[in-house]
């Protein structure tokens, strides 16, 4: 292990809404914590424009965001560290060692991992076949102002689509979207909406044309095939996690579930499974997580 390695009590790689919580978590218990956090804390939160779930009565991803940076800013004992990856999490016998981008380290008796989950990308989707890689925007990152009027081709009918539909109740829109028959349950969030038309797809084909003009070739369960040209999508295939390297370990799934990771590693947040992605349950798994490396650093476990 790197003897050159800043040491504090605990490490936090993820700035979400779990890392956020295990930071505030440690500081109040007087564990000192480094969180580092590529981007922005609650990055994704803040383009989640309605929420339904979340107590608390904050009305969008905005505002909890900001109210969970400011809760971060008055943990005393936590250092926050923008714009900083973890290239790899190792545990040894008696302590945990992240690598950082910037050629640096951290040293600590535990790590809290809640580095969370990206868009799942076309390339990855096993019912679709590409000539090449597409480009194209994220649902949940669709500007308002783009919504009004237009009409919508989406790839998928993940959460997202429920959120924005929520989210934007009067906007004249028409969307179509299309997604394998498997699945059928995420469309009943939005079946009745009679702004959304949906289109099972056991195959399509993305090709791009000479013109530049993206076409798609669809074919429905029922073998009835549909043909479409559009120079704009929305991505709404649902999320991959974000592993970082080292020590971490992963099931079929890609996910990487508390009970199978080292004792000094551990997990928070959305990287501990697809069925765990709720802001309600981030914030509790970052909070046990902290708990977790307190207690046992005072042998209380």
């Amino acid at each position: 292990m790197d003897d050159s390695a800043r040491e504090t009590d605990l490490i936090i790689v993820g700035g979400g809404p779990a890392g956020c919580a295990a930071a505030v978590m440690a500081s109040s218990l007087g564990m000192r914590c480094v969180l580092l956090e590529p981007a922005a804390l609650c990055g994704k939160l803040r383009y989640i424009r309605s929420m339904t779930n979340v107590v608390g009565g904050f009305g969008s991803g905005a505002d909890l965001a900001a109210r969970i940076t400011a809760d971060v800013s008055r943990a005393t004992h936590c250092d926050v560290r923008l714009g900083r990856a973890a290239t790899a999490v190792r545990a040894a016998g008696d302590h945990v060692v992240v690598a950082v981008d910037d050629g640096g380290s951290y040293r600590a008796p535990y790590a809290v991992v809640a580095t969370g989950v990206r868009p799942q990308t076309t390339a990855e989707a096993d019912w679709i076949v590409q000539d090449s890689d597409v480009r194209a925007e994220a649902l949940w990152e669709a500007a308002p102002a783009d919504l009004a009027g237009a009409q919508l081709l989406v790839l998928g009918v993940d959460r997202p689509l429920g959120t924005l539909l929520r989210s934007h109740p009067d906007t004249d829109l028409r969307l179509v979207a299309l997604y394998p028959p498997a699945d059928q349950y995420k469309a009943d969030e939005v079946r009745a909406d009679p702004r959304v038309g949906l289109l099972p797809t056991a195959h399509l084909e993305l090709r791009h044309g000479t013109d530049g003009m993206l076409r798609l070739r669809a074919i429905d369960d029922a073998g009835e095939e549909r043909l479409f040209a559009v120079d704009h999508l929305y991505l709404n295939l649902g999320s991959r996690p974000v592993v970082p390297g080292g020590d971490l370990r992963t099931d079929a799934s890609g996910y990487c579930p508390p009970a199978l990771q080292p004792p000094r590693i551990l997990v928070a947040g959305d990287l501990r499974g697809a069925r765990y992605q709720r802001i309600m349950t981030a914030f509790g798994s970052g909070a046990e997580a902290a708990l977790t490396a307190y207690y046992a650093a005072h042998a209380l476990l």
